[in-house]
């Protein structure tokens, strides 16, 4: 940081030296002394350009007067010791004071070693000079800390571990990523296994193909796996590392050793750590430093923050560098994911901002969910919106619950109950309808991949039977999947074992149910580690050897099978070529007696009340169908680069979950009856932004099905679907109709993927044109057995037609601004029934009816 002070300095002082005497030169039209200009505008675009940090070194940022006094310092670590000339440690400072915030102070620190001549340290960045034993003593205003660093081995340049730190450099300089030479074919004929997942690849590569022409063990500088990242020779990945930066040092001397492989009983790397784990930044605290240790199986611990991968899950809060310094972009929270090879870990840093205005409305709480939400807002200032009214409440409690519109009797009944417990009392009332159960079954047919094209007819509608009673009787969810997991016999007498005829080999359910029961999308780690999670290669086929036993036969009828466990069966890793264990995440390897079921051990782990993604999973994608975005988002994506916006929501939610037996009414009651829940989409000034907490309630398109039943209702003409009685619901389906326009425009999925990202509720310009002129709402509206034929031939008053339609549509009366102008509208129009149904096709396309609200 000195460093940097003065240079700035140094820049600032020649600019204002030189500018009288460079004007008068330009005014004489000197040539030499226009370049000499040239020269300092580059140079007060580099002054602007270095950070603004304290004009001293030692002190810290101006800070307001609600941070207190500095109360001490603190420095981590407390002892570190540093083996060989490649070696470096990043120390921590933080500052703490009265009021008890904490701020990073390692880049306002002036830094010492004593006795001089064992390390150097800048900014907290520690390199061995010579063996020994220093004190390093950072001093911010008055104040000190320090700590003690030894430093060994600096006689002899020690070994370079390819596995550890060779294959680390080039993930670090990115050399191995997938848009590089990490990619399948390579770049240029230089092809890396993605990340370092296949070492022995790694090392052929880089010792034998072309001759060994990219490494030159006597020359190392002239190596081409060198001069290219260097930008001494064209490369087209750019510059990747700089000399005597630590990949340099790495990757330099490892081929000046002759490009070793260290012996099998070197220790291994088991984890890595990172600090802060966790941090909160105030208003005036704008960075945070990062440090990453690893530790190893002989039990020694390793500085690795020069070789770590940083990752920043929300860069419009904070920025990482690649030496770990999180910068503030904004206010709220993002997940810093280290990742050193196929180890990671998370930091968690949230920066706040003093709003101006704001004020803490304080409302009433009805349970744990708005204590949860509105601490999260209460910490980040974002004051929550208004209650919603009566009216957008019941439209949206039905359109979340049972997938549809209100009748006109159930809004004004709704309407006219003075009951302070009304709300509550139908969100009851919805939860034990053959609606609710009809939707929900819909929802999770979806993500299960319920059709008939892999369950053949019989079967398609014995599942999706299941499901429903399932919905409908609040069949706990735990045993649901126990018994999808486990399911023998005959698919039609055993409906749970359609979950065996749709996942037809050991791949495609190990995605599946990691998926929908586990929350991961680890279909990346089928062919190499995954990027950007911890699971691995040996992860996912050790799931998949759960599955390996799977075995059908045909049935006594022409469309039934039969699920059974076979005997034998077993998962090879394609990589290693090593016979797989049956896996859980996070537990390990286990094995499963001959005579037990696999699937049995897998699924008795997976639905246990401490299983720690289970419940998680299924309360996050509840969550989410709720409030229209998970607190995981996307539901089925979690993972440490994408984490909780609400971690202690998520938890007790959980914990609320597994202890009402894992069954979804207690819990949506829970969530439906919280005040977040009812909150309005009306925005404020001061929560506009916010798409993150729930301080407003999200708006979003309905669903394909909600939308067509809910023309269907507005208009009073059901929608004919082909083998289904009349009037049956869109919602109702047992599986997507083939050739319905309308759904498909509107994002029903096709139930081919067991993402919930099959579903699009993204608007189109195709669903605009569907909207404004198709066939579907245009004959609706026309329609003799509809609606408004019906109005007219009872003798219905123009008012009492405007006001029904609102009514049906948007479940409320008119405004009378709205009502005066559809009065207008019909009175100027010779043709009375068109014009009304040009009311109706206005409301029809109005937000207020295409959007949940």
């Amino acid at each position: 940081m000195r460093g940097q002070i003065e240079a700035k300095r140094k820049v600032q002082g020649a600019i204002m030296n030189g500018w009288w005497t460079h004007t008068v030169w330009v005014r004489r039209g000197d040539r030499e002394s226009r370049r000499a200009l040239v020269l300092l505008i580059f140079g007060l675009l580099i002054a602007a350009a270095l950070p603004a940090y304290a004009e001293e070194a030692g002190t810290l940022p101006s800070l307001g007067p609600q941070w207190g006094r500095l109360r001490g310092l603190s420095l981590v670590p407390n002892a570190a010791e540093l083996r060989g000339p490649r070696a470096s440690c990043q120390l921590v400072l933080t500052a703490t004071f009265d009021s008890g915030r904490e701020l990073d102070a390692t880049g306002h620190a002036v830094w010492r070693a004593q006795p001089e001549g064992v390390v150097a340290v800048e900014d907290g960045r520690v390199r061995p000079l010579a063996n020994g034993t220093a004190m390093v003593v950072a001093e911010v205003e008055g104040r000190t800390a320090q700590t003690r660093v030894t430093v060994t081995g600096m006689d002899a340049n020690g070994p370079v571990r390819f596995h550890t730190e060779v294959l680390a450099a080039l993930t670090k300089a990115g050399c191995n990523m997938g848009a590089c030479h990490g990619s399948p074919s390579g770049k240029g004929g230089f092809r890396l296994s993605l990340r370092g997942y296949d070492p022995a690849l790694d090392l052929m590569t880089l010792r034998r193909e072309f001759h060994g022409r990219r490494v030159n063990v006597f020359e190392p500088d002239r190596s081409l796996v060198l001069r290219k990242p260097l930008m001494e020779i064209a490369h087209g990945g750019g510059k990747r590392m700089r000399k005597g930066d630590a990949v340099h040092r790495v990757l330099r001397a490892w081929i000046d050793q002759g490009m070793p492989v260290e012996p099998p009983e070197t220790p291994r790397l088991e984890r890595i750590e990172i600090f802060p784990q966790q941090r909160t930044l105030h208003d005036g605290a704008d960075r945070q430093q990062l440090r990453v240790e690893g530790l190893f199986s002989d039990g020694h611990r390793e500085d690795l923050t020069a070789l770590t991968v940083f990752e920043s899950s929300a860069e419009s809060v904070g920025r990482v560098s690649a030496d770990g310094l999180v910068r503030r972009e904004g206010r709220g929270e993002t997940a810093i994911l280290a990742r050193y090879l196929d180890k990671m870990t998370t930091a968690h840093i949230t920066f706040l901002k003093d709003v101006e205005g704001f004020a803490w409305p304080n409302p009433p709480e009805n349970n744990f969910v708005d204590h949860y939400v509105f601490q999260k807002l209460k910490q980040l200032q974002i004051p929550p919106s208004e209650l919603c009214t009566d009216e957008e409440y019941l439209r949206r409690v039905y359109l979340d619950l049972a997938g549809r519109l209100p009748s006109i009797e159930e809004t004004l009944r709704f309407l006219e109950d003075t009951s302070p417990t009304k709300r509550a009392e139908l969100c009851d009332r919805l939860l034990e309808s053959p609606d609710y159960a009809e939707f929900w079954a819909l929802k999770w047919a979806d993500v299960l991949r319920v059709k008939g094209a892999k369950l053949k007819t019989a079967g398609l509608y014995k599942f999706y039977q299941w499901l429903y009673e399932s919905m409908l009787h609040d069949r706990p969810f735990d045993r649901m999947a126990f018994e999808m997991l486990t399911a023998q016999g005959s698919v039609l007498e055993n409906p749970p074992a359609g979950y065996w005829r749709i996942s037809r080999d050991p791949t495609d359910a190990t995605e599946t149910t990691a998926q929908l029961f586990l929350g991961i999308r680890i279909q990346c780690a089928k062919c190499h580690n995954h990027p950007f999670e911890r699971w691995t290669q040996d992860n996912y086929y050790g799931i998949a050897a759960a599955f390996a036993r799977v075995a059908r036969k045909p049935g006594p009828l022409p469309e039934d099978e039969i699920i059974f466990a076979a005997r034998s069966g077993e998962i090879t890793q394609p990589r290693t070529g090593k016979t797989m264990k049956v896996h859980l995440l996070l537990k390990g390897d286990v094995d499963v007696p001959p005579d037990v079921d696999r699937r049995r051990v897998f699924a008795e782990w997976l639905t246990a009340p401490d299983n720690p993604f289970f419940a998680r999973s299924v309360v996050n994608r509840i969550w989410g169908h709720l409030l229209g975005r998970g607190i995981v988002d996307p539901v089925d994506d979690f993972r440490d680069s994408n984490p909780p916006s609400n971690e202690e929501l998520l938890a007790a939610l959980t914990k609320a979950f597994v202890e009402g037996g894992f069954r979804h009414k207690p819990i949506i009651r829970t969530i439906v009856n919280s005040r977040v829940y009812q909150l309005s989409a009306r925005t404020t000034p001061l929560n506009q932004d916010d798409e993150i907490y729930h301080s407003h309630a999200m708006t979003r398109l309905l669903a394909a099905e909600q939308l067509l039943d809910a023309i269907c209702q507005v208009t009073g003409v059901p929608e004919n679907f082909p083998g289904y009685p009349p009037g049956t619901r869109a919602v109702a389906l047992v599986e997507p109709p083939k050739d319905h326009y309308f759904l498909k425009v509107f994002g029903q999925p096709q139930r081919e993927m067991a993402c919930q990202c099959e579903r699009s509720n993204e608007s189109n310009l195709s669903q605009a044109l569907q909207m404004i002129n198709g066939p579907l709402i245009h004959n609706k509206l026309r329609a003799e057995n509809g609606r408004i034929a019906r109005l007219l031939k009872e003798g219905k008053t123009d008012e009492q037609i405007v006001d029904e339609l609102y009514l049906a549509a948007v479940c409320r009366h008119p405004a009378p601004a709205e009502l005066q102008a559809a009065l207008r509208h019909i009175k100027s129009s010779d043709d009375r029934r068109a014009a009304i149904e040009d009311v109706a096709w206005a409301l029809l396309n109005s937000k207020e009816f295409l959007f949940q609200h």
